[in-house]
């Protein structure tokens, strides 16, 4: 997640990367950050899963979390960056990658695989 905050916050405006022109391509960028970081944070609760805790909640807190966090994000490119703007699109995006790796987690990595997912 810090990753993730320092890509949305920082500005690359002084650096000499060659910009890429495709439509709408940081929508993309926003649905993957959030779709790994929602599979690394099942990932990073496994054990807890395989010893009783709920799986259902842990995705749906995993969900609030990472949409809050994404909202958090863009306030602050809005209201604290000169080289940034905040976009409800981009906040759309990256709830939308973190509900698809939610649900990508769950299921590959079901009972009925290896990790033993309950």
């Amino acid at each position: 997640m810090v990753f993730v905050a320092f890509s949305s916050l920082y500005s690359f405006e002084d650096t000499s990367v060659p910009t890429i022109n495709i439509p709408h391509l940081d929508k993309v960028v926003h649905f993957t950050f959030y779709f790994v970081a929602a599979i690394l944070g099942l990932l990073s609760f496994r054990i807890r899963v395989t010893q009783g805790a709920p799986l259902r909640k842990l995705i749906i807190v995993m969900l609030l979390f990472l949409t809050i966090f994404g909202i958090i994000i863009e306030v602050i490119q809005y209201g604290f960056t000169t080289s940034r703007a905040g976009d409800i699109f981009d906040a759309l995006a990256n709830t939308l990658g973190a509900l698809a790796g939610l649900v990508t987690a769950k299921m590959l990595f079901s009972s009925k695989n290896r990790l033993n997912w309950k």
